[in-house]
């Protein structure tokens, strides 16, 4: 099994509550450093289509 690198965005260096995302061959991979144990599988094409989501401001409130 591939080993995951966590990382963190750089503006969360002193939080503990902070996405976290791992990029493997295949997949991204997403979590919550609050609950490590829960994390989420996305394709890259998933991944693609979530982040397009967020800068055209689909998860505002």
């Amino acid at each position: 099994m591939e080993e995951i690198q966590w990382q963190r965005p750089s503006r969360c260096a002193g939080s503990s509550n902070c996405p976290e995302v791992a990029v493997t061959a295949d997949a991204v991979h997403i979590r919550s450093s609050l609950l490590p144990s829960s994390t989420a599988r996305l394709t890259l094409p998933e991944w693609r289509d979530l982040l397009a989501g967020v800068r055209n401001g689909e998860f505002d409130v």
